[in-house]
């Protein structure tokens, strides 16, 4: 696996388009709820990082796209390029859609291309929608994108973005959103191999769990709570994102 990975360029056109939805999706949140953010001293001012959060529904994502200072490259399912609606909004902003629990080597370099070319790269370590409050287990896809391009972590705790808040929002209850994003960390280096590079990856994934645990209410936290830190979590759900090799040894 190439450290670098291919080079990634944004169109001039997807910069322009990016550059009206980024304002528009501001006012719709602003119109449909009170959204606070703290933290947004902790972002880079420059140079590529990976923005990891929480991912309980469908409104995290853009809320995050549109309050970010800068424009970021995102990762999504690709079942998202296939609903209609949702299909014309990220084919207009762009993305990388990834199959769920399946590895794909392009995808991969791409991703890894999006932090080596210097831009910032969303990413929901979970892998998909928990659609309850509480915290899952992290898969190491995040980890390995870390690993193999050593930038810096941005972790991201969003709050009040339930399955139910659009129907909160259409009814002018004007639900209250809440992101908070934390200080930069990085990760320690991924030594051994086979099972054991797999299982310190995993750690590291978990770290990054902890970091958004630690910018959530304790109702947030699910397996991420502080009693069950030390606890050995369930294995990650096989449904979401995979993104190291199969075979590690080849990392």
């Amino acid at each position: 696996m190439s450290t670098t990975g291919p080079v990634y360029a944004i169109p001039l056109y997807r910069r322009l388009i990016r550059g009206i939805m980024r304002p528009l999706f501001r006012a719709i949140y602003h119109l449909l709820s009170r959204v606070r953010i703290q933290g947004k001293e902790n972002i880079p001012t420059k140079g590529p990082y990976l923005v990891a959060s929480n991912h309980i529904s469908l409104f995290e994502p853009p809320l995050i796209l549109a309050f970010w200072p800068k424009a970021l490259e995102a990762v999504g399912a690709v079942e998202i390029w296939e609903r209609p609606g949702q299909n014309i909004l990220v084919r207009l902003y762009g993305g990388i859609p990834v199959h769920r629990g399946e590895y794909d080597r392009r995808i991969v370099e791409k991703m890894i291309g999006v932090l080596a070319s210097g831009y910032p790269l969303l990413i929901a370590p979970e892998g998909g929608r928990t659609h309850t409050i509480g915290m899952r287990r992290a898969n190491p896809g995040a980890a390995y994108l870390v690993d193999q391009t050593h930038v810096p972590v941005v972790p991201v705790g969003i709050q009040g973005t339930t399955d139910d808040f659009l129907k909160k929002a259409l009814r002018w209850k004007r639900p209250t959103i809440e992101m908070h994003i934390g200080v930069p960390f990085t990760l320690p280096p991924v030594a051994g191999r086979g099972e054991s590079r797999r299982f310190a990856r995993q750690q590291n994934a978990d770290k990054i769990m902890q970091h958004i645990a630690e910018l959530l209410p304790p109702d947030y936290h699910g397996i991420y709570a502080r009693e069950m830190i030390h606890a050995e979590p369930p294995a990650p759900d096989s449904q979401a994102f995979d993104l190291h090799p199969p075979d590690d040894a080849q990392a």
